[in-house]
């Protein structure tokens, strides 16, 4: 059997209720959590368990969902991909991804990255993505141009965290621009 959501490396999941463990140790991590602007208050074991129940139960929303990202070698909780900020009347959607950073460089995102746009772009039909990267995270910009998004602009002074305002970097990505960079992202 082959599913649509796994990759080489990766499959692309909906929460479970037993992944709260690894939420609580990325929020714990706030080094990562502040380059993600997810820097929140600690929140307790059960609270932790309460959320990812929640996620796991929450019913679809439109094209609005985050997923976990599972590598295939061992089963692990390595990250998430998310979609926001739909606009079906000019096909745009916002993106999102976390790797931990125990994760990271081992190419879970590269591959996680088409998985998702290859739904949006080849079973939703939206035209185009978005999403911003911090001017600061080199490693974040180099991965979005490595994955073929085109950088669009610089919104100055944009979001405040850590003690002061950052600027992000806009990316953008179309469908024509995905199918060209990444031709069998999805063939069936």
């Amino acid at each position: 059997m082959s599913s649509f959501w796994v990759g080489n490396l990766v499959r692309l999941r909906g929460i479970e209720p037993g992944d709260w463990e690894a939420f609580r140790k990325f929020d714990d991590n706030t080094v990562d959590m502040r380059r993600a602007d997810r820097v929140q208050q600690p929140f307790s074991n059960a609270r932790q368990r309460e959320w990812a129940e929640q996620a796991s139960l929450k019913k679809p929303d439109g094209d609005k969902f985050q997923l976990a990202i599972e590598s295939l070698a061992d089963g692990t909780f390595v990250g998430t991909v998310s979609t926001f900020e739909i606009d079906y009347r000019a096909g745009r959607f916002g993106y999102g991804i976390f790797i931990g950073s125990e994760h990271k460089g081992r190419g879970y995102g590269s591959e996680a990255v088409p998985l998702l746009l290859g739904f949006m772009f080849g079973e939703r039909r939206f035209h185009k993505c978005e999403t911003h990267v911090w001017a600061f995270n080199e490693p974040s910009i180099a991965f979005h141009r490595k994955l073929g998004f085109t950088e669009e602009g610089r919104l100055r002074d944009h979001e405040f965290f850590a003690g002061r305002h950052h600027d992000a970097v806009a990316f953008g990505m179309t469908a024509p621009e995905f199918a060209a960079r990444h031709p069998h992202a999805r063939e069936i």
